[in-house]
């Protein structure tokens, strides 16, 4: 049966209390600046639960109100000339909707990942934020089970995952009214930790439009357990590879995944191109200085490796991992306080910035740790959290699964390219190559 969403309602959630005048004007920070026009969504899937108060909806939207009132630039807009957003309580955009399926019949369904996004109510559109639209959104879908899939899509000019997941953990507290109290958290204070520079983005990445997505791109999703990492990391340990025993799951899968987009690039190609991977990196617990788990804003610096033509997976996972701790050694160091330390953030950009076309540039980020299988509405913990596409090619999201142990990956590539893709993965976990 074919999966069909029925729209229920659609409004603005504004703040419960009205921000106050003094804190009209948010200004973007310099990783802010830095950060591309798209959006960062994550759709969190509940079960069935008989109990679940069928005012609910009602209950979510009045948490919403509260939990706004704390995290107000979620409610502002964006105002492109002076970089700013205005704080306006104009609201979080809240839809209702149901589709006629039941949620054992989509998780357990070997669907299309992009599937998930229609969960969200927006996902690639952002390529430009203007002035009227809002910077956050919030989808609540109903399956026929009872059921229940929270969407959530923010402008990554003022969020990123782990504010994404704060924002939601906050808002899961404030309906189970377990937090009712003053809001103890710093809030959305990246632009005071990295004032803006007014400077451009050194790298433009401007997602792909909605009909490209639809027509030529798609998402693909690889699953690895953790019986599957354990066995792939024992055939690494034994090739007798230096450092392999230090790889962390993520890096290790991530390595896969990045020799088997290096295989469909030879493919294309006809030859095998220099490669190099960039990968975001949370610098709330990174830096010397340190930064509140729970801040708010853009928060993250850049891990490029070196261009390469290693073609082992074993290879790559300990380039990799020598760029991470290289990387985060750097970071490690850096004060966000004083320019020097300020400095060494925005360096990092730069570098991954500095790329000539001829070489294959895979993109990645890990969502692994970030506590989204933590949020609790009062209505139980998620049973699957996946992240929303990235609207950009040869790119590569990780999350844990259910469990924790595994890691699920998402890879954005071209739809001719899949078959090349599989075929080269296979190629990767069978040899270990």
């Amino acid at each position: 049966m074919a999966m069909e969403f029925e729209k229920q309602s659609s409004k603005f959630i504004k703040p419960l209390i009205p921000t106050p005048l003094t804190l009209r004007h948010y200004k973007m920070g310099s990783i802010d600046e830095l950060a591309p026009f798209m959006n960062v969504s994550v759709v969190l899937f509940f079960s069935g639960n008989r109990n679940r108060n069928p005012m609910f909806l009602v209950h979510l939207e009045k948490s919403l109100e509260k939990t706004l009132t704390r995290l107000y630039p979620l409610a502002g807009r964006y105002v492109e000339e002076s970089r700013i957003i205005d704080c306006n309580d104009a609201g979080v955009e809240f839809i209702h909707a149901k589709v006629n399926i039941k949620l054992q019949d989509f998780i357990g369904s070997e669907v299309n990942a992009r599937l998930a996004d229609e969960f969200v109510s927006f996902t690639t559109r952002a390529i430009y934020v203007q002035a009227t639209d809002p910077l956050l959104a919030v989808q609540v879908t109903s399956f026929e089970c009872g059921g229940v899939a929270i969407g959530v899509s923010g402008t990554h000019k003022l969020v990123d995952a782990s504010t994404l997941c704060t924002f939601l953990n906050e808002w899961g507290a404030m309906n189970r009214e377990e937090n009712e109290t003053e809001f103890t958290g710093p809030g959305f204070n990246s632009s005071s930790l990295f004032p803006a520079r007014h400077v451009a983005s050194p790298v433009s990445l401007p997602p792909m439009k909605d009909d490209d997505m639809v027509n030529k791109y798609t998402r693909k999703k690889v699953w690895f357990s953790e019986s599957e990492i354990s066995k792939m990391k024992a055939m690494a340990v034994a090739s007798g590879k230096s450092n392999t025993r230090r790889l962390s799951k993520v890096q290790l899968v991530q390595a896969i995944i990045w020799n088997a987009l290096i295989g469909v690039d030879r493919v294309k190609h006809g030859y095998q191109r220099e490669s190099l991977l960039n990968q975001s990196v949370n610098l709330r617990d990174k830096l010397a200085s340190s930064i509140l788990k729970d801040s708010c804003g853009n928060l993250w610096g850049v891990c490029a490796t070196e261009p390469t033509m290693l073609e082992t997976t074993e290879e790559l996972a300990n380039l990799l991992n020598d760029s991470i701790k290289k990387t985060i050694k750097t970071f490690s160091k850096a004060y966000h306080d004083n320019e020097q330390g300020r400095a060494v953030v925005l360096d990092s950009f730069l570098k991954a910035s500095n790329i000539p076309e001829s070489t294959n540039m895979i993109l990645v980020t890990s969502w692994c740790k970030i506590p989204f299988y933590e949020v609790d509405f009062g209505f139980g913990k998620p049973v699957w959290a996946t992240p929303g596409t990235v609207p950009i090619k040869n790119t590569a999201s990780f999350m844990d699964d259910a469990e924790g142990n595994g890691v699920e990956a998402y890879v954005v590539l071209e739809a001719k390219d899949v078959p090349y893709f599989e075929e080269a993965l296979d190629v990767n976990l069978l040899t270990g190559a």
